[in-house]
C-alpha cells in the first residue's frame, strides 16, 4: 500500500471529524493531512433563492468542523469557487500526492468526481474515494441473479442477512489525529456567497456535530416509541435527524448501529427506515435516469398529466381548502422541514387529487427542504405517483380528510399552521367546508373568505386519477 507525504481530503456531503472513511484513510496513508471544503458555486448558483437555510446550515456546520478539526491539532482549508478547479489546484499547490473523498451517487456528482479525478491524474496525484454516505451501497446488495432490488422488502431482507457488526463499526479517526495539518482559511460568510441569512436560528433545527448529537440523545429516550408516535405531526415522533444525514454532520454507521443494538420495535422500525435509505440510494445507482425527471415504471413516463391551471400553485401556496394538506405546505414553506408522514399525504394529493405531474411536486421540494436528498426525494414522489419502486399498484390513493382524521385527530398540527381554523370544532376541523353557516360565523372563519373551499372533490378526482393510470397501465392490472 503506497504511503504518502502528503494528503488531502476533501469534504463534502460529510461534515464531521470522526467517524469518516476518507479522513481514516488519508491519515492511515499520508504523514500529513490538510483538509478542504469548497463552497461549489456550480451548486450554489443554480439555487433560486438567495436565502436558502440548506447554504446556512452548511456553513455553520463548516464553521464547527474547522473549529472540531483545529481542537485536534489541524485545521480546514475552506474555498468559495468551482469545486471541480479549486480541488485540483489546491492539491497541486499543496504539492499533495493523493485527494481522498467518500462518494457522492448524485449523477452531477459524479461527473463532477471523475472530472477531478481526471485532472488529478494528469499531474501524477492518486484519487481515493469511500463509501461512507450509507451501510451498503451500489452493487453490495443484489438478488440472487445479480440484479438490484426493485421492491423494498426483499431488499431490506437482503440488506439484514448481509449486516455484521464490522460493517456498523466506526472509523477510529483519532489514533491518527497527529498528522493532521494546522491550515486553514477564514471562512466567507453569507453575504460574500451571495446569499442572505434565513430564520434558521429560530427554528428547531441545531446545525453541526453538536447539534446532530443533541438531537440523537434526545431521539434515543423515545426511540421506544417510535413506532406508535412517528405519524404523528403534532407530536415529536421522528428523530428529525434526516438534515444531519443528508450533509453528514452524524455517522450512518452510529445511527445504524444504535438501532441494531437496542433492538425493540420503535428501533426496528427506525432501522427500516435508515434501510429505506439505502434502497434509494441503489436504485439512483442503478438508475440514474430517475434523477432527471424518468421513472422507474418506464410505462409511465408519458402518463398524460392533466396539469389543471392553477391547482399547482394552489397546493404551494397552501390554498387547496384540505386543512392538512394546507398546514402540511406551510410547516414546508416556514421551516424548509415536512413531517414524513405529511410529505405522503401532500405527494399524493398533488398528483392523485389535483393531477399534477409529479416531478413539479419534486422539483418544488428539492428547492424548499432543507434535508433534500436527490435520492429520497425521487424515491418518495415515484412511490407517491406509484410510478416508482413500489409492491402496490397506481391504485393506492390517500384520501386526505381520513388521514387528518386519523393522524391529527384533535386537529392540534392544523391549528398550528392554519391560525385561520383555531376556533374551529373538532368535528368539523378535518373538513371545515362540512360547517353550517352559523358555525362558520361562530368560529371566525368563514369558507371561501378565511379559508377557501376545497379546489377539487376528491371522490371525483379519485376516479379521475384511476381511470389515467388505468391507460397506461399493463393489460393485467386494467
Amino acid at each position: 500500500m503506497t504511503e504518502y507525504a502528503r494528503g488531502l481530503v476533501w469534504f463534502r456531503r460529510d461534515l464531521r471529524d470522526f467517524d469518516h472513511a476518507a479522513l481514516y484513510h488519508a491519515l492511515k496513508r499520508a504523514r500529513q493531512v490538510v483538509c478542504v471544503f469548497v463552497f461549489d458555486r456550480d451548486i450554489l448558483d443554480g439555487l433560486p433563492d438567495r436565502a436558502d437555510r440548506r447554504v446556512e446550515f452548511i456553513r455553520a456546520s463548516v464553521v464547527e468542523l474547522q473549529q472540531a478539526l483545529q481542537a485536534r491539532g489541524g485545521g480546514l482549508m475552506v474555498r468559495h469557487g468551482v469545486a471541480r478547479e479549486e480541488v485540483v489546484q489546491l492539491a497541486a499547490e499543496l504539492q499533495a500526492e493523493a485527494v481522498f473523498f467518500n462518494h457522492d451517487d448524485d449523477p452531477a456528482a459524479l461527473a463532477r468526481d471523475a472530472a477531478v479525478g481526471v485532472a488529478l491524474c494528469a499531474r501524477n496525484i492518486a484519487v481515493h474515494h469511500y463509501k461512507d454516505t450509507v451501510i451498503f451501497e451500489r452493487e453490495e446488495v443484489l438478488t440472487a441473479s445479480g440484479t438490484p432490488y426493485s421492491v423494498f422488502t426483499p431488499y431490506k431482507n437482503a440488506w439484514l442477512k448481509r449486516l455484521t457488526p464490522l460493517d456498523l463499526q466506526a472509523y477510529p479517526v483519532e489514533a491518527y489525529a497527529d498528522r493532521l495539518a494546522a491550515q486553514s482559511t477564514p471562512i466567507p460568510d453569507l453575504r460574500e456567497m451571495g446569499f442572505e441569512p434565513t430564520n434558521l436560528r429560530e427554528l428547531d433545527c441545531p446545525t453541526g456535530m453538536a447539534g446532530a448529537a443533541q438531537l440523537f440523545e434526545d431521539f434515543l429516550d423515545r426511540i421506544d416509541r417510535y413506532q406508535a408516535m412517528r405519524d404523528f405531526p403534532a407530536q415529536t415522533g421522528p428523530s428529525t435527524l434526516s438534515v444531519h444525514l443528508r450533509f453528514g454532520t452524524v455517522s450512518i454507521r452510529q445511527l445504524a448501529a444504535a438501532a441494531w443494538q437496542l433492538g425493540g420495535r420503535g428501533a426496528q422500525t427506525w432501522l427500516s427506515e435508515l434501510i429505506w435509505r439505502d434502497f434509494y440510494h441503489q436504485i439512483l445507482w442503478h438508475r440514474p435516469d430517475v434523477a432527471s425527471g424518468h421513472s422507474f415504471k418506464r410505462q409511465y413516463d408519458a402518463l398524460p398529466w392533466p396539469n389543471p391551471p392553477g391547482h399547482f400553485e394552489a397546493w404551494c401556496e397552501a390554498r387547496t381548502g384540505y386543512p392538512l394538506v394546507d398546514a402540511a405546505m406551510r410547516q414546508l414553506n416556514r421551516t424548509g422541514y415536512m413531517h414524513n408522514r405529511l410529505r405522503m399525504v401532500a405527494a399524493s394529493f398533488l398528483t392523485k387529487d389535483l393531477l399534477v405531474d409529479w416531478r413539479r411536486g419534486e422539483r418544488y421540494f428539492a428547492d424548499t427542504l432543507i434535508d433534500f436528498d436527490l435520492a429520497a426525494n425521487s424515491g418518495g414522489w415515484q412511490w407517491a405517483a406509484s410510478v416508482g419502486c413500489d409492491a402496490q399498484p397506481w391504485f393506492r390513493i390517500f384520501n386526505p380528510v381520513t388521514q387528518s382524521e386519523r393522524f391529527d385527530a384533535q386537529g392540534q398540527f392544523i391549528r398550528r399552521y392554519l391560525p385561520e381554523l383555531a376556533r374551529v370544532a373538532e368535528k368539523f376541523i378535518h373538513a371545515p367546508w362540512t360547517m353550517p353557516a352559523a358555525e362558520q360565523q361562530r368560529a371566525g372563519c368563514v369558507i371561501g373568505r378565511d379559508y377557501p373551499l376545497p379546489i377539487v372533490d376528491h371522490a371525483v378526482q379519485r376516479a379521475q386519477a384511476l381511470a389515467l393510470f388505468r391507460q397506461a397501465s399493463p393489460p393485467a392490472l386494467k
